[in-house]
């Protein structure tokens, strides 16, 4: 098996580990906290943001200081791809975007934001619909 696979799928479970540890935590911690806190899905959102920041973190680091000290690529696959991909993919749609951004391609941003987001959202309520259809 190709060392890349290997790096992503190990980076892979260690990002699912650890988004499963966040959950667990902010469930125990948080869970005795009033309306709208406790229904609020804080695992996930702290997920998602700390991953956009690590993401950036690193993507910084790969493409500046570490560029031509290490194997700046499969770095890439083991941390980004797969921790961060295993901890939230909304860290790769961040860095997308934020790409996009900085090659002042804001209306395919803006595009690309606004579908990704509402798209993804129609389709968990399209798969759960489709879902209790044939179960019923």
């Amino acid at each position: 098996m190709p060392i890349n696979i290997v790096l992503v799928m190990l980076g892979g479970a260690l990002g699912s580990l650890m988004r499963y540890l966040v959950g667990r935590w902010t469930a125990g911690t948080w869970s005795h906290l009033s309306w709208p806190y406790s229904e609020w899905p804080l695992g996930t959102f702290i997920a998602n943001i700390s991953g956009g920041l690590i993401m950036g973190i690193l993507m910084g680091l790969l493409l500046g200081p570490l560029k031509g000290a290490i194997d700046t690529e499969r770095a890439r696959l083991l941390l980004g791809v797969g921790v961060l991909g295993g901890f939230t993919t909304f860290s790769s749609f961040s860095l997308e975007t934020v790409q996009m951004l900085e090659r002042r391609a804001y209306a395919l941003a803006g595009l690309y934001v606004l579908l990704s987001v509402s798209l993804s959202i129609a389709a968990v309520a399209l798969g759960m619909v489709i879902v209790r259809k044939v179960a019923a």
